[in-house]
């Protein structure tokens, strides 16, 4: 299989005098991790077992959220604690996409603008819970940042989780909508288009020419809602491709597939390696910056709150055992081995640009 790290230890030089003047230190840093990932720069076990002598090593991840090599455990996680929090109900996720002519400006000022987009989209779905009538209701819903597209440019949106239903303005009353309709597309697109701009001009920066009259935000039903949370655990942690997608690696330039949204069908991009490399690193976001986010009664926060409505709702809530530590066992003859030594990640430089 072709691997992110192979390339990159390859083509690292190549990649950063094509790329450098537009690279930032987390773009650095990312590199550095997953060239490091599962080799003795990120630490070293040692295990040994006494009965028949045998040795074993094994090296530690590199425990970076763009890595496609690790970060698995952390995927499960999230999606199991989603699933501890789903109701018996119907669920929509909620889309909100940032115009093309918007690109440029989001990639220069990533952290106020992912920022202001998580800010902006929670007011307008809240704006619009609390007028309609027929649910008048404080919501609960989960958002999760996606800066790529399925050809993984540069395509910045916003998704949304939210349950049919929830607690009226005392906090006290259950209110659910009925039917499956949840909001208007065109009329959540309408009032995020002007909180997102009114945002740009309170801060001081300028529109860029021709931004269209027209955003767009889609409403749509998906069921139960575990369908769309382990559609979002995809990217949630280990990069925007999986290296399972990477189909061909010759005379230097890289083949790689993606399902087609609409037709679902299996499409191939090909690229020079270096240009491919930056398709995948320009989605590294800023240092700290949280992809995902609970809201209302699913926040952290809430849990009584979550509880009571659980009960109040019959919901049947998975327990998940906790993962034990595993145990090294011998490939020869079977027995638990004993960790003999540790040793602790390098000290890498840190990179310089």
């Amino acid at each position: 299989m072709i691997t992110l790290a192979q390339l990159m230890r390859e083509h690292h030089t190549q990649f950063v005098d094509e790329f450098g003047k537009r690279m930032q230190p987390c773009h650095h840093l990312a590199i550095q991790a997953i060239k490091s990932c599962h080799t003795a720069d990120c630490g070293e076990v040692q295990y040994h077992c006494h009965p028949c002598y045998e040795q074993q090593r094994f090296y530690h991840s590199c425990g970076h959220r763009t890595c496609p090599a690790c970060q698995h455990q952390n995927n499960n996680q999230w999606l199991d604690r989603q699933r501890q929090k789903l109701l018996p109900l119907d669920y929509y996720m909620v889309t909100f996409t940032l115009p093309a002519q918007l690109r440029s400006f989001i990639w220069h000022h990533q952290k106020w603008a992912y920022q202001t987009l998580f800010d902006v989209c929670r007011q307008t779905l809240a704006t619009f819970a609390k007028n309609d009538k027929k649910l008048s209701a404080e919501l609960g819903f989960t958002g999760v940042l996606h800066t790529h597209s399925r050809r993984l440019t540069f395509h910045p949106h916003l998704h949304f989780i939210v349950p049919n239903g929830g607690l009226d303005h005392g906090k006290k009353n259950w209110r659910q909508k009925p039917g499956k309709y949840l909001f208007n597309g065109k009329q959540l697109a309408k009032v995020f288009r002007a909180k997102f701009i009114g945002a740009m001009k309170q801060r001081g920066f300028d529109l860029p020419q021709k931004t269209p009259a027209q955003w767009v935000a889609n409403c749509e039903h998906v069921g139960r809602g575990e369908a769309a949370f382990v559609y979002l655990a995809r990217y949630l942690y280990r990069g925007v491709i999986s290296e399972k997608n990477i189909t061909r690696y010759e005379k230097g330039k890289v083949t790689f597939k993606y399902q087609e949204n609409k037709s679902k069908q299996w499409l191939t991009r090909t690229e020079p390696v270096t240009r491919f490399l930056w398709l995948v690193l320009q989605h590294v976001l800023p240092k700290g910056f949280r992809r995902a986010r609970d809201y209302g009664f699913l926040h952290s926060n809430a849990k009584r709150t979550l509880q009571r409505l659980q009960l109040l709702l019959k919901a049947k809530v998975p327990e998940f055992e906790v993962t034990k530590k595993k145990q090294h066992d011998c490939p020869k003859c079977g027995l638990a081995m004993q960790m003999t030594q540790y040793f602790r990640p390098r000290m890498l430089p840190q990179p310089t640009i």
